[in-house]
C-alpha cells in the first residue's frame, strides 16, 4: 500500500511540477521561499516577527522542512522556552515555559483546533505539521487576543487552506515522500494551489503509516501511528477584500505504548477523527476609520475512540463553534490598532465504562482592545480583554466565570540593532471540565482522576524583560521571566492508591496552590560566508523554575536545556548538526519521578537536483538522536514507562511547484 500509494504521488507531483514550469511567474519559486519579513498570522495588526513587542518564533520554509515531525509539539522545540508533552511518538502537544494543556492555545489559522488534547496527554493534537506554511510561536500570556485557553501563549499553524489574495502563479504546490527507518514507515505529502486574479482553489492531503518505533534497546511497543488527512478550500477575492471556506478531514490512528498489552490483556490504540468546516472574509475599507474587517467562523465535529484490543473501551465526542470578529485600524504610521469580540460553545461527551467525565457544555464570549504606538525610538503596546465563561455537567450546578486581562508592553531601541523590552502582563483563566468534573479511572495515564467542581478563576502576573541585539551577521535575544499565580491549577499525586480489579492505581486530584514560574532564555545566531560556503551558528539555552508557594514543586516541569547548531550551504548542497543537552530534573513534585540528563544529536543533508523557474526537487536525509541515548522526558506523564524514540534516519524526496 505505501509504495503504491508512493508512486502515484510522484507521479502527480511531476505532472504538476512540469505545469508548473509553463504557468508560474519566473519570480513566484523564489517568493515563496523568501523569509525576511515573514508576517505573524496570528496577529491581527499585521506585524513581522520583528515588529512583535512581545516574544514570538516563526518556523517557516527550509527551517520548517527541517524541523517538522508527526506531532506539533515536537515540530517546536527547538525554539527556546518550548517542549513538548510526550505520550508516545504520535501524541505530543508543546509545552511553553512550562505551561501546557489549557494553557497553551492550539490554533489552526488563527483558530482553535476544537479537539480534546487539553483534556489528556495522551490525546493527539488534530493538525498535521506536515501541511504548515509556519508555525508560529507566541510565548507568554496572549488572553488578550485569543482568550482563556491562551495565559501561557499560543501555537499557531497557518496552511493557506483559504487564501486571502490572489496567488503569484497559476498553479504551486508541493510534494513529499520519505521513508523512515526508526519505523520502517512511509509518510507522503501532496498540496496544489490553483487559481486566477479573482479566484483560488486549494487541495491537499497527507499519508502516514509508521510502524513501532524504535527506541534505544529495542522496539517501543505498540507506538504505531497511521494518519490520513486532506482539504480543499477555496476564496474569491476583489477590490472589496476576500472570502473562502474549506472542508477538511483528520484519521489518525495509534498505540498507547504505556499499554501495549501482553498475553493476557490486549493493547490499548486509539481512533481519532474530525470533520472541520472553516470559512472566513476580509473586508477592505468598509467605512472611514477602519483599514479592514476580519471575519471567521469554524464548526468542528470531533470524535475519538479507545480500544482495547478488538474492543471498544471509552468514546469521546466533542462539537464546537467558534465566531471571531475584529477590525483594524491605522490613524497614522504610528498608531494601529485591533478590537473585536470571539464566541465559542462547545460540548462534550465520553462513553464507556472508564468515562472519567460527565457529559459537559460549555459557552463564553470575550471582548478585546489592542493599541500599539511608535514614537522615535519606542513602540509600546497596551491592550484590555473582558470574557464571560459558563459551563455544565450532568450532575453538577452550573459554573461562570468573569475574566479580565490587561498587557502592557513596550520595546525601546538604545542604538542602531539594540532593543530593549519590557512585558507586563494580568491574565485570567477559568478551570476547564476535566479540572473542575474528573472522577474515575483515567485508563491511558493509569490513574483515578479526581476533579473539584468549587474550583476558582485562575490569576497570573507576570513580568519580562528582554534584550535583542540584531545585527548583519550576528543576532542575539536574552529574556527572564518571573509570572506569580493565584489559584494554579494542577493535577497533584495524592499518594493514595485505588484498587481496579486488582490493580492498584495512583490517585491523582486537583489543587489549587499559589504558585511562581521564573525562567530564562537565550539565544546566539552568527552568520559566516568563506570559501562559497554560507555558515550558520546557533547557540540556545533555557530554563524554568517552577514552585508551589507554600512550599513543593509543580509536576511535569521541563529540564534546563543547552544547545548547540550548524547550519550549512554550498551550491547545491546543504546540512545541519544539532546537539541539544537536557539537564536532569530533580525539582520534582511528590511522589514524582526525577529524570536523568540526556544529550540528544540530529542532522541533515539536503542536495538540490533542479532549480528551475517555476519548480524545485531536492532528495534529503534527516537523522535522529543519532547517538541512540535513552532519553526520558520530564514533561510526560508515561516517562517512568516510555523512553524517546531512538536512533531514527529518514529519506526522502521534496518537490517545489
Amino acid at each position: 500500500m505505501p509504495l503504491r500509494f508512493t508512486q502515484t504521488l510522484l507521479v502527480v507531483a511531476i505532472s504538476m511540477a512540469l505545469s508548473a514550469e509553463v504557468l508560474a511567474d519566473p519570480q513566484s519559486t523564489e517568493a515563496e521561499k523568501t523569509l525576511d519579513k515573514v508576517i505573524v498570522k496570528a496577529d491581527p495588526l499585521g506585524n513581522d516577527v520583528e515588529g512583535l513587542v512581545q516574544p514570538a518564533t516563526v518556523i517557516a520554509g527550509a527551517d520548517l522542512d527541517r524541523k517538522k515531525s508527526n506531532t506539533l509539539g515536537e515540530s517546536v522545540t527547538s525554539v527556546p522556552g518550548v517542549t513538548s508533552s510526550y505520550f508516545g511518538p504520535g501524541v505530543g502537544r508543546p509545552v511553553i515555559r512550562g505551561q501546557d494543556g489549557a494553557r497553551v492555545a492550539i490554533l489552526s489559522n488563527g483558530m482553535a483546533s476544537d479537539d480534546v488534547s487539553n483534556v489528556s496527554q495522551d490525546h493527539a493534537v488534530s493538525i498535521e505539521p506536515f501541511l504548515a506554511d509556519q508555525i508560529e510561536v507566541i510565548k507568554g500570556p496572549t488572553n488578550l487576543l485569543y482568550g482563556s485557553g491562551a495565559i501561557g501563549g499560543i501555537v499557531n499553524a497557518a496552511d493557506g487552506r483559504i487564501a486571502t489574495a490572489a496567488l503569484d502563479s497559476g498553479l504551486s504546490g508541493r510534494a513529499e515522500t520519505r521513508y523512515d527507518n526508526g519505523s520502517t514507515g512511509f509518510t507522503q505529502l501532496l498540496r496544489a494551489d490553483f487559481g486566477g486574479e479573482g479566484y483560488a482553489l486549494h487541495a491537499d492531503g497527507v499519508y502516514r503509516d509508521n510502524g513501532d518505533m524504535a527506541g534505544p534497546n529495542g522496539d517501543i511497543a505498540n507506538s504505531a501511528v497511521q494518519t490520513r488527512t486532506g482539504a480543499f478550500g477555496a476564496s474569491l477575492f476583489g477590490d472589496w477584500g476576500y472570502a473562502g471556506a474549506s472542508l477538511s478531514r483528520y484519521l489518525n490512528e495509534y498505540g498507547n505504548p504505556a499499554e501495549p498489552g501482553d498475553a493476557i490483556d490486549p493493547g490499548v490504540t486509539l481512533n481519532m477523527q474530525q470533520t472541520r468546516f472553516e470559512s472566513k472574509a476580509g473586508i477592505t475599507h468598509p467605512f472611514g476609520g477602519l483599514d479592514s474587517i476580519n471575519l471567521g467562523y469554524t464548526y468542528t465535529d470531533y470524535q475519538h475512540t479507545e480500544f482495547e484490543g478488538p474492543d471498544v473501551g471509552t468514546q469521546f465526542f466533542s462539537e464546537g463553534h467558534q465566531f471571531r470578529a475584529e477590525g483594524v485600524h491605522s490613524s497614522n504610521e504610528s498608531h494601529k490598532g485591533a478590537f473585536g469580540i470571539q464566541a465559542q460553545k462547545k460540548s462534550f461527551e465520553a462513553i464507556g465504562a472508564e468515562a472519567f467525565i460527565p457529559s459537559t457544555s460549555s459557552q463564553g464570549a470575550g471582548l478585546f482592545i489592542v493599541e500599539q504606538f511608535t514614537k522615535g525610538r519606542m513602540k509600546s503596546e497596551i491592550g484590555a480583554r473582558i470574557d464571560r465563561n459558563q459551563s455544565e455537567a450532568d450532575g453538577f450546578n452550573s459554573r461562570g466565570f468573569s475574566l479580565y486581562s490587561l498587557s502592557a508592553a513596550g520595546r525601546y531601541t538604545l542604538s542602531d540593532g539594540v532593543d530593549f523590552t519590557l512585558n507586563l502582563d494580568h491574565a485570567e483563566r477559568s478551570p476547564v471540565e476535566e479540572e473542575l468534573y474528573s472522577d474515575g479511572v483515567h485508563a491511558a495515564t493509569a490513574a483515578y482522576e479526581i476533579g473539584d467542581p468549587d474550583l476558582s478563576k485562575e490569576q497570573a502576573n507576570q513580568i519580562e524583560i528582554g534584550l535583542h541585539l540584531h545585527k548583519d551577521r550576528y543576532e542575539a535575544k536574552v529574556s527572564v521571566y518571573r509570572s506569580r499565580f493565584t489559584d494554579y491549577i494542577y493535577l497533584s499525586d495524592t499518594g493514595l492508591e485505588f484498587d481496579d480489579d486488582g490493580e492498584m492505581l495512583p490517585v491523582r486530584q486537583w489543587r489549587q496552590d499559589d504558585s511562581t514560574f521564573t525562567g530564562y532564555e537565550a539565544e546566539f545566531i552568527y552568520k559566516i560566508t568563506a570559501n562559497h560556503f554560507d555558515h550558520q551558528l546557533r547557540l540556545f539555552v533555557d530554563g524554568v523554575r517552577a514552585k508551589i508557594d507554600g512550599g513543593g514543586n509543580l509536576p511535569r516541569i521541563p529540564a534546563a536545556r543547552l544547545g548547540a547548531g550548524w547550519n550549512w550551504q554550498s551550491g547545491k548542497w546543504q546540512g545541519g548538526l544539532g546537539v541539544v543537552r537536557t539537564a536532569a530534573q530533580n525539582d520534582t513534585a511528590d511522589y514524582e519521578t526525577p529524570t536523568e540528563g540526556y544529550t540528544l544529536v540530529n542532522a541533515n543533508l539536503n542536495y538540490v537536483l533542479h532549480d528551475g523557474a517555476g519548480s524545485s526537487w531536492e532528495v534529503f536525509l534527516q537523522g535522529s538522536n543519532l547517538g541512540n541515548r535513552e532519553a526520558r522526558s520530564a514533561t510526560s506523564a508515561i516517562k517512568d514507562l516510555v523512553p524517546l524514540p531512538g536512533r531514527a534516519i529518514s529519506a526522502g524526496i521534496r518537490v517545489y511547484f
